[in-house]
Protein backbone atom coordinates (compact mmCIF):
# COMPACT_ATOMS: atom_id res chain seq x y z
CA UNK A 1 0.00 0.00 0.00
CA UNK A 2 1.38 3.35 -0.94
CA UNK A 3 2.20 5.90 1.53
CA UNK A 4 0.02 8.72 0.56
CA UNK A 5 -2.82 6.50 1.14
CA UNK A 6 -1.66 5.39 4.32
CA UNK A 7 -1.39 8.95 5.13
CA UNK A 8 -4.91 9.37 4.06
CA UNK A 9 -6.12 7.00 5.67
CA UNK A 10 -4.48 8.29 9.06
CA UNK A 11 -6.09 11.42 8.75
CA UNK A 12 -9.79 10.53 7.82
CA UNK A 13 -9.88 7.33 9.82
CA UNK A 14 -6.56 7.03 12.76
CA UNK A 15 -7.28 3.60 13.53
CA UNK A 16 -7.26 2.42 9.99
CA UNK A 17 -3.96 3.52 8.99
CA UNK A 18 -2.12 2.41 11.68
CA UNK A 19 -3.48 -0.66 11.57
CA UNK A 20 -2.66 -0.63 7.65
CA UNK A 21 1.12 -0.30 9.11
CA UNK A 22 0.67 -2.93 11.99
CA UNK A 23 -1.17 -5.31 9.40
CA UNK A 24 -4.08 -6.52 10.72
CA UNK A 25 -2.63 -7.45 14.01
CA UNK A 26 -3.77 -5.80 17.43
CA UNK A 27 -0.51 -3.67 19.07
CA UNK A 28 -0.11 -1.54 22.02
CA UNK A 29 0.74 1.08 18.66
CA UNK A 30 -2.87 0.43 17.34
CA UNK A 31 -4.02 0.51 21.28
CA UNK A 32 -2.64 3.58 21.80
CA UNK A 33 -4.02 5.20 18.73
CA UNK A 34 -7.61 4.15 19.05
CA UNK A 35 -7.07 5.41 23.04
CA UNK A 36 -5.82 8.83 21.50
CA UNK A 37 -8.94 8.85 19.11
CA UNK A 38 -11.61 8.68 21.35
CA UNK A 39 -9.91 11.25 23.92
CA UNK A 40 -9.33 13.65 20.98
CA UNK A 41 -9.45 13.38 17.00
CA UNK A 42 -6.54 15.30 16.36
CA UNK A 43 -4.21 13.32 18.80
CA UNK A 44 -5.55 10.35 17.41
CA UNK A 45 -4.63 11.59 13.86
CA UNK A 46 -0.96 13.48 15.03
CA UNK A 47 -0.15 9.84 15.81
CA UNK A 48 -1.46 7.89 13.04
CA UNK A 49 0.73 10.31 11.15
CA UNK A 50 3.88 9.59 13.21
CA UNK A 51 3.38 5.98 13.12
CA UNK A 52 2.62 5.99 8.97
CA UNK A 53 5.74 7.90 8.58
CA UNK A 54 8.74 6.54 11.49
CA UNK A 55 7.24 2.76 10.18
CA UNK A 56 6.60 2.81 6.80
CA UNK A 57 9.24 0.07 5.35
CA UNK A 58 9.13 2.42 1.92
CA UNK A 59 11.05 5.20 4.06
Amino acid sequence: MCVILRLLLAILLPPLGVLSVTGCQCTQTLLINILLTIIGYIPGIIHAIWVVCCRDPGN
